[in-house]
C-alpha cells in the first residue's frame, strides 16, 4: 500500500473516531484492531474520557475502559479491589465450559500455582536455554530464501516461539504446530475465521486436554520429576490435584502466554523498523543497541491489548465511580501510547532513554511470569538477523492482522530478504 493510501485510511479512521458520539465508542470491537483503526479512538478517550463506560456488544457486555498509563497502573497494582477472578478477557466464560487458570485467580491460590511454574523462567534456567534458542534461531534464518516473498509470521515468528514452547513443555517436537493451533483456537471467535463455531472451539480444546493428559500421566509416574512445565504441574503441591478443566485452563494460559505474545513482538519489531527506516539504519550501524531496542519493540507492539478486572467493591478511578461487579479493561495498548507519560509514544525509538517504561507485561501480582524469556528470544533473533544481513529486511505490504481486540497480532506478513553478508 502506498504512503498516500495509508495516510488516507488513517485520516478516515480519525474522522470516524472523532465524529461518533463518545457514549457509542466500543474500543473492544475486534474489527478496529484487524483494520488497524483503533489508535484515534484511544487518543480521543485519553483526552476526553480516560475512564470511559461502554455498553460493549453481546460478546463483551458493558465495561469500563481505562486508557491512561497512570490509571492503568493504579488498577493493575490493586488486586484487593480489582479482581482477576471473573476472567481476563471481556467475554465471560460460559458456565458450562469454565477454564480456571492462575492468571484469573486471586491470592492465595494464584500465588501458590504461579510458584509451581516460575522456576522454568528463573535466571539459571534461562541461561541454559540461551544456547538452544540461538541455535534454533540461526537454523530458521538460514533456511529462508532470498529474493522471493517469505511469510515472516509463519516461517520465523511462529516457528521460533513454537519450538521454544515445545522445549518448555518437553512436547513431541515433530508435533509442535499443534501448540500453535491450540494457541490460536483458545482466543478465537466465530468471526475470526479460525473456527466455524463455538462447538468446534470446545472440541479442539478438549482434544488439547486429552493430549496433555497423556503427557501428564507419563510425567506423574516418572521416577525423577523432569524440569519441564508439565512435570512441574504434575508434581506441584498446589497443582497436582487439578481437575481436567483447570489443567486445560493453565495449559492455555502457558501456551498463549509463551507463544502469542513473543511471536507478535517478533513480527511487530520488523514491521516497526520498516515504518521507521531511520531506526533500522541506527540498528544496522550499532548492533549493541539491541538490548535497549527489545523493550521498546515490546512497548510499541503491546502484544496483548488489554487485561480485564472485575471490581470487588465500589471504587473511584480517574474521577469515575466503578461499581462493584462491573468489568474494567486496562488498555495496555493505549497506556503505552500515553503522550503525558511517554515522549513521542507513537514512534519506535530504539535508543529511548527508559525503554522499560511500558505496560505490556502488566504490573502487580499478575506481572508476566515469562517476561525475561520473551525479551531473551527477541534479543537473540535480532542478534542472529544482524549477523546475516547488513541491509534491511523489507516488509512488502501491510500485514494481515488478527481479528481480536485481546491478542494484538499478525496472521501474515510478507517480506523480502536482502543478500546475506557472506
Amino acid at each position: 500500500m502506498s504512503d498516500a493510501a495509508v495516510k488516507y485510511e488513517a485520516d478516515e479512521a480519525r474522522d470516524e473516531a472523532y465524529s461518533i458520539p463518545l457514549a457509542e465508542i466500543n474500543v473492544a470491537d475486534p474489527s478496529l484492531f484487524r483494520d488497524y483503526k483503533m489508535w484515534p479512538y484511544f487518543e480521543r478517550l485519553r483526552a476526553e474520557a480516560p475512564v470511559h463506560y461502554s455498553q460493549g456488544n453481546e460478546d463483551t457486555g458493558p465495561y469500563w475502559s481505562v486508557t491512561r498509563y497512570n490509571d492503568i497502573m493504579s488498577v493493575d497494582t490493586n488486586h484487593q479491589v480489582f479482581s482477576s477472578e471473573g476472567g481476563i478477557t471481556l467475554r465471560d466464560q460460559d458456565e458450562d465450559f469454565k477454564l480456571p487458570m492462575f492468571i484469573a485467580m486471586d491470592p492465595p491460590k494464584h500465588d501458590d500455582q504461579r510458584k509451581v511454574v516460575s522456576p522454568i523462567v528463573a535466571p539459571g534456567n534461562l541461561a541454559k536455554l540461551e544456547g538452544t534458542i540461538r541455535e534454533r534461531a540461526g537454523k530458521i534464518l538460514d533456511e529462508l530464501p532470498t529474493g522471493e516473498p517469505v511469510d515472516w509470521v509463519d516461517r520465523v515468528s511462529i516457528e521460533l516461539t513454537t519450538q521454544m514452547l515445545a522445549t518448555l513443555f518437553d512436547f513431541p517436537f515433530e508435533e509442535r504446530r499443534k501448540l500453535t493451533r491450540w494457541s490460536d483456537v483458545a482466543t478465537a471467535t466465530e468471526e475470526s475465521g479460525i473456527i466455524e463455531s463455538e462447538e468446534q472451539r470446545r472440541a479442539e480444546l478438549l482434544e488439547c486436554a486429552e493430549y496433555f493428559m497423556g503427557l501428564w500421566n507419563e510425567r506423574v509416574n516418572a521416577r525423577e520429576p523432569g524440569n519441564d512445565l508439565i512435570s512441574m504441574l504434575a508434581h506441584g503441591e498446589s497443582t497436582r490435584n487439578m481437575d481436567k478443566m483447570e489443567y486445560l485452563g493453565n495449559l492455555i494460559l502457558l501456551i498463549v502466554g509463551g507463544n502469542d505474545t513473543t511471536r507478535n513482538s517478533i513480527s511487530g519489531g520488523l514491521y516497526a523498523l520498516n515504518k521507521f527506516p531511520d531506526q533500522y539504519k541506527k540498528l544496522l550501524a550499532n548492533p549493541g543497541i539491541i538490548p535497549n531496542m527489545v523493550p521498546e519493540i515490546i512497548r510499541w507492539q503491546t502484544p496483548l491489548a488489554y487485561m480485564r478486572r472485575t471490581a470487588l467493591q465500589d471504587a473511584e478511578v480517574g474521577g469515575q465511580t466503578i461499581r462493584k461487579g462491573e468489568k474494567v479493561a486496562m488498555w495496555y495498548v493505549s497506556g503505552n501510547r500515553d503522550e503525558s507519560v511517554i515522549q513521542n509514544p507513537n514512534e519506535l525509538v530504539i535508543d529511548r532513554e527508559r525503554p522499560r517504561q511500558h505496560l505490556s507485561f502488566g504490573f502487580g501480582i499478575h506481572r508476566c511470569v515469562g517476561n525475561r524469556l520473551a525479551e531473551m528470544q527477541l534479543r537473540i533473533i535480532w542478534e542472529e538477523i544482524l549477523k546475516r544481513w547488513d541491509q534491511p529486511i523489507r516488509v512488502l505490504s501491510e500485514p494481515q492482522r488478527v481479528h481480536s481486540s485481546f491478542v494484538k497480532g499478525y496472521e501474515k506478513m510478507m517480506v523480502e530478504l536482502p543478500k546475506r553478508k557472506h
